[in-house]
């Protein structure tokens, strides 16, 4: 059976990992960039699974199955690859600032803590003290307590689709990279539902007996081809590494930390990613990274960590997140009026985080109750 997956983010390569796993399938793998290029790369790769005011269903079902993968899926990968993964197994600090509404207030999390307790997951609530104990870095008068999540991760999303996709061609997957789908060749519209028979792209025509479209914000231009537009638009989102040659607070420990949606991320050597902006388009597609923005990133972080005054910023970078128009992310099922044709896009802000998790939702669709699966 053949499989083409479109887009090798890491929610593509994810996909290609898991299905090389599964024995009689034909992978290809199709991106006009190579690997890791877009949402991806621009990524901060904090994955708030326990920590998360998801719940229940399908959107805290998806980010416990990733959240349990990965523990596995890191060393599985290196032991493969040879490959490095950095990976923050310290766990994610989210500062409390007191000007939270009540809803957010202590309660709010203590139902959090009781909630993750049932469900076999553990969180802990941090007074000032306990806080100024444990991350003395952390000095900010504003600030009311901490929930400690040690259980989340924190990784590198780079590293991690490129390990990805080396496992996977050892695993006999086919990449394609610089090659752009230029059109599609589909069955009789009056044939309900339609079958996608080949892509036509820049290196030829694919035939196959999947399609699965992984291509975050390429996946509009793709479905459109197929007179299926799924809408999925830019939010730029901005960051910064900054150097200050030393772990801030205590060397030993060094969760990933985040406040008001401001992330302080520990990537080794004295360095921290910080970001991420949100940026929403004006009109059109087009969205010019806002420094003013940025700066009040930075300074949100400083105002956590007062160190980081002294950083030197080392460089900033951003990135396009793909996210659905009037409908929840991501979207991941058929597209409608075909049989063949699978979506797995429109994370928004957690491909990373959500990549395992629709990585074994795609391998179901394609290959039911795990049948003939190589476990």
């Amino acid at each position: 059976m053949n499989v083409v997956i479109i887009g090798c983010g890491v929610v593509g390569a994810a996909i290609a990992y898991e299905l090389s796993q599964v024995k009689g399938l034909k992978i290809t793998v199709c991106d006009r960039q190579p690997p890791a290029q877009a949402s991806t790369g621009a990524a901060l790769g904090v994955l708030m699974g326990a920590i998360s005011q998801k719940i229940k269903g399908k959107a805290w079902q998806m980010r416990q199955t990733s959240i349990q993968r990965y523990e596995t899926l890191i060393p599985e990968l290196e032991a493969l690859t040879g490959r490095k993964i950095p990976f923050n197994r310290q766990g994610i600090l989210m500062l409390l600032p007191d000007s939270s509404p009540s809803v957010e207030g202590i309660s709010a999390w203590e139902n959090l803590v009781e909630i993750r307790h049932s469900q076999g997951w553990h969180l802990e609530i941090w007074d000032t003290a306990k806080l100024k104990n444990i991350c003395p870095q952390v000095n900010h008068e504003k600030i009311t307590g901490a929930v400690y999540s040690p259980q989340d991760r924190q990784l590198d999303p780079v590293a991690l689709t490129l390990a990805l996709v080396e496992a996977a061609q050892q695993n006999g997957v086919t990449f394609k990279f610089g090659v752009a789908v230029l059109d599609a060749q589909t069955s009789p519209p009056e044939s309900s539902p339609q079958f996608c028979e080949q892509l036509e792209t820049t290196e030829g025509k694919i035939a196959a007996d999947w399609f699965v479209i992984a291509a975050g914000l390429g996946s509009t231009p793709l479905t459109a081809k197929l007179n299926q537009m799924v809408d999925i638009r830019p939010v730029l989102g901005q960051a910064l590494q900054m150097h200050i040659g030393h772990p801030l607070g205590n060397p030993d420990f060094q969760p990933a930390i985040t406040g008001n949606d401001v992330h302080i991320v520990p990537v080794g050597g004295g360095d921290y990613w910080v970001g991420a902006t949100v940026e929403f388009p004006n009109n059109g597609d087009e969205i010019p990274p806002n420094q003013e923005l940025l700066e009040s990133v930075r300074e949100q972080a400083i105002a956590f960590c007062p160190e980081l005054a002294t950083a030197r910023i080392l460089g900033t970078w951003s990135g396009l997140r793909p996210r659905p128009e009037g409908r929840p992310a991501p979207v991941i099922g058929k597209l409608p009026g075909f049989s063949n044709v699978l979506l797995a896009t429109g994370h928004y802000r957690n491909g990373v985080l959500l990549a395992p998790a629709t990585a074994y939702a795609i391998r179901e669709m394609i290959i039911p109750q795990g049948v003939g699966s190589g476990e």
